[in-house]
């Protein structure tokens, strides 16, 4: 598996990956009519495209495909990490997340923030994120429970990484999943 960053081509495949995360890999934790709510058709490759425009997204990828990716916004929010459903438990989410924490300390952001799904909570709780509060979203008219967290970053000056945000990217995980 390899991390890299995101290009316009691979809008159609996240959506996909979007798409599947919430309707099959989130089904256990949600009812039928709040997935529906959530996601309620599969976005097109141009309206995704839109989505990510603006964010720091970064892909997981193997030579079967794209396996999930995960964006960031300038002030540390981020914004979407999803994984296919039959990647959960392979390392994926842990790779995508770590590049997520290299970018964030080379811009120098103390802290992240996010919007946890019940299904994602878990994951962020392991990678040291806290639980700020439990809340309800609206979603196509739909209540829609997720869970604000963050994580503060420890930033100093023998620990920075030496990596410039704006370079090309591709980092190799091949004790992962291959």
């Amino acid at each position: 598996m390899q991390i890299r960053r995101y290009q316009p081509a691979d809008a159609g495949a996240l959506a996909q990956i979007f798409f599947d995360a919430v309707r099959l890999g989130a089904a256990p934790k949600y009812t039928a009519a709040e997935l529906a709510a959530w996601a309620p058709e599969r976005p097109s490759a141009a309206a995704w495209a839109q989505r990510l425009d603006g964010l720091t997204t970064v892909v997981a990828e193997s030579p079967s495909g794209l396996l999930g990716f995960m964006s960031l916004r300038s002030d540390g929010y981020l914004d979407l990490a999803f994984v296919r459903p039959d990647c959960r438990g392979t390392g994926v989410a842990d790779a995508l997340h770590s590049e997520i924490l290299t970018e964030a300390c080379a811009r120098h952001l103390h802290r992240l923030t996010t919007e946890a799904s019940r299904m994602a909570r878990p994951f962020f709780l392991r990678m040291g994120w806290h639980l700020i509060a439990a809340q309800t979203v609206q979603r196509n008219g739909q209540s829609i429970e997720n869970f604000r967290m963050a994580k503060s970053l420890k930033i100093s000056a023998e620990k920075q990484p030496a990596v410039n945000p704006m370079s090309p990217l591709i980092r190799n995980h091949s004790d992962r999943l291959g």
